[in-house]
C-alpha cells in the first residue's frame, strides 16, 4: 500500500512540474531533465513513468482537459434556459481559469500544434458535446424567446468572449497599463459583462 501511495505521489509530482514547464516553455521547448528537477527526482525515475517526452504531454493535457470538460457539460446540458446557460457559463468559466491560468493557452497550443492528438481526444467518455443547447436554441428562437440565431454561431461567441482575454492577458495588461489586480478585477467584472452584453443582443424585445 505504501509502494502504491508512493507511486501515485511521484506521477502527480511529476505531471505538476511538467505542466509548468510545458505551460512556460511548449512541448518543443520543455526538457525532461528540467521537469525531473521540477519534480525532485532524477531522469531515469522520470523515464520510468512516462517513456518519452510526448507521452508524459499527452498525460498532461488529457489532465488539463479533463479539468474544463466538466465544466462544459455542466452547463450545456442541464435545464436551465438560454440565458441562464450565458449566465452561468460566463461565471463558471472565469472563475475555474482563475484558478487554473494555464489552461486556455496550453490547450490552443496543442490542438495548433498536432490537431491529430485532440480528435482523440474527442472520443473520450465526457467530452462536451452542445448538441442540447443547439436544440435548446432553436426551440427558443421557435418560441419568440430569442432573436433569430444560430447554436453553434452562439456558442463559439460565449467560448471566445470568454477565452479570448486569459489568452491575449499580456497584450490587455499592456494596452489598458494594468497591473495584476487590476486584471483580476476586470476579470470579475466580465462575469456580468459578457453575460449581458450577449444576452441583450440575443433576447428578443
Amino acid at each position: 500500500m505504501a509502494e502504491k501511495k508512493f507511486n501515485q505521489d511521484t506521477e502527480v509530482k511529476i505531471l505538476e512540474a511538467a505542466k509548468e514547464v510545458f505551460h512556460q516553455k511548449g512541448m518543443d521547448g520543455a526538457r525532461m531533465q528540467e521537469i525531473a528537477n521540477g519534480a525532485g527526482i532524477n531522469k531515469a525515475m522520470l523515464h520510468y513513468y512516462f517513456r518519452s517526452k510526448q507521452l508524459l504531454f499527452e498525460a498532461v493535457f488529457k489532465n488539463a482537459f479533463s479539468l474544463l470538460a466538466p465544466q462544459l457539460n455542466k452547463v450545456l446540458n442541464d435545464d436551465s434556459s438560454i440565458e441562464e446557460k450565458v449566465k452561468n457559463f460566463t461565471h463558471n468559466y472565469i472563475s475555474f481559469i482563475k484558478k487554473h491560468p494555464y489552461l486556455p493557452n496550453f490547450i490552443i497550443q496543442e490542438t495548433n500544434r498536432n490537431p491529430g492528438f485532440f480528435e482523440t481526444i474527442q472520443n473520450t467518455h465526457g467530452f462536451p458535446s452542445i448538441d442540447k443547447f443547439k436544440k435548446q436554441v432553436a426551440l427558443e428562437v421557435e418560441q419568440g424567446i430569442l432573436r433569430q440565431i444560430d447554436g453553434e454561431q452562439l456558442f463559439v461567441s460565449i467560448l471566445s468572449m470568454n477565452i479570448f482575454p486569459f489568452v491575449a492577458k499580456p497584450l490587455i495588461k499592456g494596452l489598458m497599463k494594468m497591473g495584476e489586480e487590476d486584471f483580476e478585477q476586470l476579470m470579475e467584472e466580465r462575469k456580468v459583462a459578457v453575460s449581458n452584453f450577449i444576452i441583450y443582443s440575443i433576447r428578443k424585445p
